[in-house]
């Protein structure tokens, strides 16, 4: 049978896709580490195939064709083999955050495999204490940070005692045929571009007039932050290999520097990750004042409604983080100031009408255009920060308690230094990922964030 409009990816999910290329996979990631004992490979193998039917998209492969004339589906794999998505190694000894850091950097920089499904688990085994992790790998074309979070919680439990449900016998749908495909396209380009102006009708139509006017008005405010001077040269060349690493706090310290001098957590955030880039520009001898590092903040569109939704809901907004200030309650207003202006201007409605826009051209200039946009080295984006707020419940696997969560986010191109905070419980992780060669420095940057994080939290209490 065609397939249908549920199974076509949408505009946003296919520039992710056409995105990758050498040394840019684009997935994302996390590590979850369980107290022991850990169980056998086999349980997990069983755990997965009684939680897949929760999650179709995880037996499902993308199908495109040469030149990309036909827009991207989704299909069932009629080749899927459970042991080549959930995988099984060990950490070698003693087993500690170094070794897991290690393994995992390796893992995260391995492409996956876009001819199977866009997804992979690695039970990790042999971590000190009786511990196990978790590795996984969630392609972005695939879900947004808080989808893959969504994606988290339906195989994980949040009962200790819960058993697995039986296992259900699955038979794969047939894959469309080319025929089929194209004749779906005919139909589909006569009312393709009626539904995507139908789609940013709504979404003008959803914003205010004065949402609208601030929006214009904060046109040329964003166009002067663009024109401030930026660590451009943190851009550059990427290659195969990646450093990953992370280091936590607590919520409630994030809180307390919130509570103390104004803002939001991710504001608090934001501030944090500016007096680190001060450190690594400082020890690079390439700090300024009035530099700044251009970050990439994405900005979720999920509504309530749209929880466990299993594609890209997401936009995003250029921030300045003033690593060339030094007084650290001086970057926090800063970083307050500048983010309560692009809410106020709804910046992140401008990305979101160019993607649902671009859904008008054709699939072969989409696929061109993205691919030409994700590969030109430009300094415009330094790093990117992604802050996804994680569960607030314990979560467990086969009846052991999930300790600790640690987020991975891709590099792409010419950033070479990515930031993902992930929370779970009332613990805070910061994931730092970053190009193997041209960032050796990366614990430079971790350690920055502990040290902004002590500095904002020793300052005197504001009002």
């Amino acid at each position: 049978m065609p397939p249908t409009t549920a199974n076509r990816m949408s505009t946003l999910d296919a520039e992710f896709f056409f995105a990758e290329h050498d040394h840019t996979p684009l997935h994302m990631g996390s590590v979850a580490v369980f107290d022991g004992p850990a169980p056998a490979y086999r349980e997990v193998l069983r755990l997965f195939e009684s939680k897949l039917p929760r999650v179709p998209r995880y037996r499902q492969v993308v199908r495109t064709v040469p030149g990309q004339v036909l827009r991207p589906v989704w299909a069932d794999d009629e080749q899927f083999a459970l042991r080549h998505q959930v995988r099984h190694a060990r950490v070698p000894e003693p087993g500690g955050d170094e070794q897991l850091r290690a393994v995992a950097a390796k893992l995260f920089a391995r492409p996956l495999d876009l001819s199977r499904p866009l997804w992979e688990e690695w039970f990790l085994e042999g971590l000190e204490g009786g511990r196990w992790a978790i590795l996984s790998k969630v392609h972005h074309c695939m879900a947004d940070g808080i989808g893959g979070n969504d994606l988290m919680t339906l195989i994980f439990d949040t009962d200790p005692d819960a058993r697995p449900p039986a296992p259900v016998k699955w038979v794969p749908a047939p894959g469309p045929s080319l025929a089929e495909r194209a004749a779906e396209q005919v139909r589909d380009s006569l009312t393709w571009p009626l539904r995507q102006l139908t789609a940013t009708s709504a979404q003008l139509h959803r914003a205010r007039p004065r949402d609208l006017l601030d929006f214009g008005r904060g046109l040329g405010e964003s166009t002067r932050r663009l024109i401030e001077p930026s660590a451009g040269f943190l851009n550059g060349p990427i290659g195969p290999r990646r450093r990953w690493a992370w280091t936590t706090t607590s919520l409630d310290e994030l809180k307390q520097i919130r509570v103390a001098h104004g803002g939001t957590i991710n504001d608090v955030v934001l501030a944090v990750i500016a007096g680190a880039f001060r450190d690594l520009l400082a020890s690079r001898n390439k700090l300024a004042d009035g530099l700044v590092v251009r970050s990439l903040v994405p900005v979720s569109t999920r509504g309530p409604d749209e929880t466990g939704v299993v594609t890209n809901l997401v936009s995003a907004v250029l921030a300045n983080l003033p690593a060339g200030e030094p007084d650290p309650l001086r970057r926090l207003t800063m970083i307050r100031q500048q983010m309560d202006s692009l809410k106020h201007q709804h910046q992140e409605v401008s990305a979101e009408i160019l993607t649902t826009m671009l859904g008008l051209s054709a699939p072969m200039w989409l696929a061109l255009g993205t691919q030409a946009a994700f590969r030109t080295r430009q300094p415009l984006v330094q790093t990117v920060t992604t802050n996804v707020p994680g569960p607030r419940v314990p979560l467990y696997v086969l009846g052991r308690r999930m300790a600790a969560l640690h987020p991975y986010v891709p590099i792409g191109n010419a950033v070479r230094i990515s930031i993902a905070i992930l929370s779970y419980l009332d613990t805070v992780s910061f994931g730092v990922t970053a190009d193997y060669d041209s960032v050796p420095d990366a614990d430079v940057l971790l350690q920055g964030i502990k040290r902004a994080l002590a500095e904002l939290a020793a300052l005197p209490g504001g009002t």
